[in-house]
């Protein structure tokens, strides 16, 4: 019997018209342009401006792309999963409302949320749909409206985060192409360091819990990225050594783009140059859960079929993990 293997087939992605620049960020915090820069590796940032707009509103455009790229319909669509930490509701699912914007009637989802890992997670996820047969077409999205759980008088997370989406297609391959393995891990301990202290049903939303801007995201710089560094990068080394992949044989390094140090150190580890590493972390910070999918989308014409990819990534809670697949079209 013919292995069936889910493939990447389409990649898109989204993000806001508005640039929130470094030397923006100095007037709203004492910071200066080049410590942002030395620290993280960021530039700017996209914002997304508008009453009432959330996460769908940038996953709907992404997706739509995606579809006429690939020359298909909603309606052909089996699946929609979406990473994301910021949904546009508590309740229904972001991935409901985008099957709705787009007439996807025949499409069911859910949202999962795993931090700045939840594309990775979530492509994982959808892998499976297509490998037992199941579904033909299964859309991932990563998106997120960080600045909507934004302080914008922290001077330790205001200057990282950023808004955008990015989606990608998967299809059966009978190649050998797609997705090979996944190595996916969770250390909830790590939670302290870096969550949102309120809004969920441990601490529901209150006055008091609003004064006290409980429902912003909290970060404990030095201990995430101590751990993010090693994670990262022990975790794509693993993944490369399970697959008896050496450097020479990895075409791209996509790493979340959290840190430049942190995608250095990682790079480093597994012994690959600048140029096998995608790096847009510049000029749209960290977008969390759409980090992976727009660093695919900005880099799609540059990779070839066939290419040997490591993705990896680490978030809150703690969360991390790798998957290597092999690239499944020319552009």
């Amino acid at each position: 019997m013919t292995k069936i293997t889910a493939a990447i087939t389409a990649v898109a992605g989204y993000v806001p018209e508005f640039i929130l620049s470094n030397t923006e960020l100095e007037k709203m915090v004492p910071t200066t342009s080049q410590w942002i820069e030395e620290r993280t590796g960021i530039k700017e940032r996209r914002i997304l401006k508008g009453e009432g707009l959330g996460t769908s509103d940038m996953c709907v455009p992404a997706v739509e792309l995606l579809l006429k790229k690939r020359g298909i319909s909603a309606l052909d669509i089996d699946m929609i999963i979406v990473g994301t930490v910021t949904p546009d509701f508590v309740f229904p699912a972001t991935s409901n409302v985008i099957c709705d914007k787009i007439g996807a009637v025949n499409a069911w989802g859910f949202d999962l949320a795993g931090g700045c890992s939840s594309f990775l997670y979530a492509l994982a996820t959808g892998s499976q749909f297509i490998e037992t047969g199941k579904y033909k077409k299964v859309i991932v999205v990563g998106g997120d409206k960080m600045s909507s759980i934004m302080d914008y008088t922290d001077r330790s997370t205001c200057i990282i985060f950023g808004d955008g989406a990015g989606a990608v297609l998967l299809e059966p391959d009978t190649e050998g192409l797609g997705l090979i393995d996944s190595i996916l891990k969770v250390d909830g301990s790590g939670r302290k360091y870096l969550h949102q202290k309120a809004g969920g049903s441990v601490k529901p939303p209150s006055h008091e819990s609003i004064d006290a801007k409980e429902h912003y995201v909290f970060q404990d710089g030095q201990p995430v990225f101590k751990r993010a560094v090693v994670c990262m990068a022990e975790v794509s080394a693993e993944i490369m050594e399970k697959n008896k992949l050496k450097s020479e044989d990895v075409a791209w390094l996509v790493p979340h783009q959290a840190n430049k140090r942190i995608i250095d150190a990682t790079a480093h580890r597994m012994g690959l140059p600048q140029e096998k590493v995608m790096l847009n972390i510049q000029k749209y910070g960290n977008t969390t859960s759409a980090t992976i999918p727009l660093c695919l989308w900005d880099y799609e014409k540059q990779m070839k079929k066939g290419d040997n990819i490591i993705i990896s990534t680490f978030g809150a809670g703690f969360t991390w993990g790798a998957i290597y697949l092999k690239w499944a079209y020319n552009s």
